[in-house]
């Protein structure tokens, strides 16, 4: 009994405190009213009463419970609820702090870009931590015992995250823009839905990342640096466009997160990826991304058990990671964006998108075949003899599955008829992935043996090469 009137008390402290949470996202509805000098004084003395003054009996009973004075559960408590409500206003002076540097120079950071961020990062994560809170009550206990720890029991909060921020933020967007004229032209209520999306995926996105970093500060920093960002390009689509976008990834990622290929920052991470690649090129060349991922994810399971006796399967049973879907898509994202900004070179790009996914998948097919070959693997730089799984370490089977992995690349578009010229198109691809595979061979045996790159760096780095293999060939030979 005591134990279930405990579970009450912190249910109804925790939504107390993010109710007071959410209500810090309604000073978006005064920047209209204010200049940037006057909000950044604003959050600063908000800075200095939670710094200087977390016990003031209004704050204490508000930010953290008191079960006994002195316990370390109330000094936990007090911490967690004061630094969270701090970390929320120094992230939101940073921006606005940006905002104000950045008036006298060319670019800018306008407060409806501002005004959205701190929405998703208000009101969608005090929804997204309402339904979280609730989730784990009622299973009591048992999310946590679900695949040891996973995160299924995350993902109605981070979906709910994801609407309530879009709405939020498109909302508050549609004030700070509208405010004083006569009305909001349909571009700018284009743009405004654009950044609204883009931002509230990057949010929950950071919010599935498991870090130390406080979410009070990666949820709004990467949320308003992100849709700084595009707001920078100023391209957007009709929000019908965006919407569309935006529920076939997350309907892709969703299956790939069901399928146990990806966790849930690899959703959302697929998902904020497929939207800037559909709306900023085709839906197709996403589709050809997402074979990348289908085949990774494939392989990956393919002989598991041996790998995984000799130790070198991938961790957590094959599911990837944010870590793997940006370290090898960022090259395809960056080529894409491009091709929305620069069409007058449609088809040199084209073909270095080709180039970059087929590294990746010819790389990953490589490396989850080759490693299950017979015959001992060689070192790509001294072409000696080493073990299997070895950084830099190639076969003759490895090899053959890179080839074939990034030829299935260059037949796709053949296929569906998105290109002209099979053979040279067949021919670039597959040879900017095979070399890119074999480049990223050979970082692997020299800069990430001497722990100069990661293996995210590698793949980065190997994707971008493939890409540039691919453009030069198409400029040489088409």
């Amino acid at each position: 009994m005591h134990s279930v009137i405990e579970r009450l008390e912190k249910m109804e402290h925790e939504y107390r405190r993010q109710i007071l949470h959410a209500a810090f996202g309604m000073l978006v509805f005064a920047f209209p009213f204010l200049d940037v000098s006057t909000l950044l004084l604003l959050s600063f003395l908000i800075i200095i009463v939670l710094a200087y003054f977390p016990e003031y009996p209004v704050i204490a009973k508000f930010l953290y419970r008191k079960p006994e004075p002195g316990s370390r559960e109330e000094l936990t408590d007090m911490n967690d609820g004061v630094r969270s409500a701090r970390n929320l206003a120094v992230s939101v002076f940073t921006m606005l702090l940006i905002s104000q540097m950045l008036q006298f120079t060319p670019l800018d950071f306008p407060l409806y870009v501002i005004g959205g961020a701190i929405a998703i990062s208000t009101f969608g994560s005090s929804a997204a931590t309402f339904i979280r809170h609730r989730t784990r009550i009622h299973l009591n206990g048992a999310a946590r015992r679900i695949n040891g720890g996973g995160d299924q029991h995350l993902l109605p909060s981070s979906i709910v995250m994801l609407g309530i921020g879009i709405v939020s933020a498109f909302v508050a967007g549609f004030w700070i823009a509208g405010w004083g004229t006569l009305g909001v032209s349909r571009e700018m209520v284009n743009m405004i839905f654009f950044l609204a999306v883009i931002g509230s995926i990057t949010g929950a996105l950071f919010e599935s990342i498991p870090s130390k970093v406080d979410d009070n500060i990666s949820v709004p920093l990467g949320a308003g640096m992100a849709m700084w960002l595009f707001h920078a390009f100023g391209y957007s689509v009709p929000p019908s466009e965006m919407f569309m976008a935006l529920m076939f990834s997350l309907v892709l990622g969703y299956l790939a997160y069901r399928a146990r290929i990806a966790d849930l920052s690899a959703l959302f991470s697929a998902s904020l990826l497929g939207v800037l690649i559909i709306v900023f090129s085709d839906i197709f060349w996403f589709i050809l991304l997402l074979t990348f991922f289908i085949l990774g994810g494939a392989f990956t399971k393919y002989k598991y058990t041996y790998k995984e006796s000799i130790g070198i399967a991938q961790s957590k049973d094959g599911v990837r990671s944010y870590e793997n879907v940006f370290s090898n898509s960022m090259a395809a994202l960056v080529l894409a964006i491009l091709y929305g900004i620069y069409p007058q070179y449609s088809e040199l790009i084209i073909f270095a998108y080709l180039g970059t996914v087929a590294t990746a998948t010819g790389d990953t097919l490589a490396s989850e075949i080759g490693t299950t070959a017979r015959s001992q693997p060689i070192m790509i730089t001294t072409l000696k003899p080493v073990r299997a799984g070895v950084d830099g370490a190639v076969s003759v089977l490895g090899e053959v599955a890179a080839l074939l992995g990034a030829m299935v690349i260059g037949v796709l578009p053949v296929l569906f008829g998105r290109v002209d010229g099979a053979l040279t198109v067949i021919f670039i691809t597959t040879a900017g992935g095979f070399l890119g595979t074999n480049v990223d061979s050979l970082l692997g045996a020299t800069l990430q043996h001497r722990g100069m790159l990661s293996n995210s760096g590698v793949n980065l780095v190997a994707t971008f090469a493939g890409a540039f293999i691919s453009g030069i060939l198409y400029l040489l030979l088409v």
